[in-house]
């Protein structure tokens, strides 16, 4: 596959949206996967104080890996973002694209006037498409929920329909055309474990100033973005083995009780019967928990927890997990 080029060879940058769980870090990590030969630069943002998604990211030698903890690159963090950008510019004989696989709760329009209102990115790296990756199991709910996950599907340029072997044919057409109405001009592919065919989404030449002008005229406007304050994330963690049996049950629990209010859950695990970290994802009522690497001899064995929701007790959850830990 190659990937384009402007005719000035400013590096193309794919940004990579949608909401809590979508399946984002499953993307990229598909791009890296593949037999591409490409050196791809990958800036992963993460709402939470520790980057559990920039860990999962694949590393090897066609890709480096720059991270952005405890803030949101719409807002807190826009700043490094474009000095992030700076440093890869140079890079322009070298590198053949940039990702940027955004928060689940990040505004893209902000992201997107990176590009064209700082002097010191536009002139090296072209802005060539937002991709937006939606969860078919919950897109209407989060549609109803967030606003931000409104804008990411309304502002893409190409949406992947994505989980879409966990829905009914019928559920799929009332998605598609919820997608359409509120973004008639976008590319729709269906996904399942976010696998694509990289023409699709890389190096596509889709971003269309004008067109996004057209559908935001005040979007290069520089102007803050305020998360719903209600929302936050926390992280619990713990250097006991976990018991698994006893964390599904109570997490389980949990997502009855809390409901919608409970967006997302994610970790990596110090699991007690296993040589490997387990890792852990959660959106809403739906779980998926599977060994990964095995544990370095020099690494410190322990469990990290990240909760992302509504109106949630932090304590509720330290005295739960606690009760998980092995004795």
């Amino acid at each position: 596959m190659s990937v384009a080029q402007s005719p000035n060879a400013r590096i193309p940058a794919t940004v990579i949206t949608g909401f809590l769980g979508s399946g984002k870090t499953t993307l990229v990590n598909h791009i890296l996967h593949k037999e591409h030969g490409k050196k791809i630069a990958v800036i992963v943002n993460e709402f939470g104080e520790i980057n559990i998604d920039g860990q999962l990211v694949v590393q090897d030698d066609q890709a480096e890996l720059v991270e952005f903890n405890n803030g949101c690159l719409c807002c807190t963090v826009r700043g490094d973002l474009i000095e992030t950008l700076k440093d890869l510019q140079g890079r322009a004989g070298d590198l053949d694209g940039i990702l940027i696989e955004t928060t689940g709760l990040a505004d893209p329009a902000p992201v997107a006037s990176t590009f064209f209102v700082a002097d010191e990115v536009k002139s090296a790296i072209q802005l060539d498409a937002f991709v937006t990756v939606v969860d078919a199991v919950n897109l209407m709910i989060n549609l109803e929920q967030s606003h931000e996950a409104v804008e990411q599907v309304a502002f893409s340029d190409v949406v992947l329909i994505n989980k879409v072997d966990l829905v009914e044919p019928s559920v799929l057409e009332q998605i598609e055309a919820k997608v359409r109405a509120l973004n008639p001009l976008a590319l729709i592919h269906y996904t399942t474990n976010a696998e694509i065919d990289l023409e699709h989404v890389i190096g596509i030449g889709a971003f269309d100033l004008v067109q996004k002008l057209e559908v935001d005229p005040k979007f290069l406007e520089d102007h803050d973005h305020e998360h719903d304050d209600e929302v936050g994330s926390f992280i619990i963690e713990e250097s006991r083995p976990i018991d698994l049996n006893r964390f599904n049950l109570w997490l389980n629990d949990i997502a009855q009780n809390l409901g919608n209010d409970l967006y997302r859950t994610k970790g990596i695990f110090h699991a007690r019967g296993f040589q490997e970290r387990i890792v852990f994802q959660s959106v809403r009522m739906l779980t998926t928990m599977r060994p990964e690497r095995l544990w370095a001899e020099d690494e410190t064995r322990s469990s990290q927890f990240v909760v992302i929701g509504k109106n949630l007790n932090r304590a509720d959850f330290v005295r739960g997990f606690a009760e998980c830990v092995v004795s």
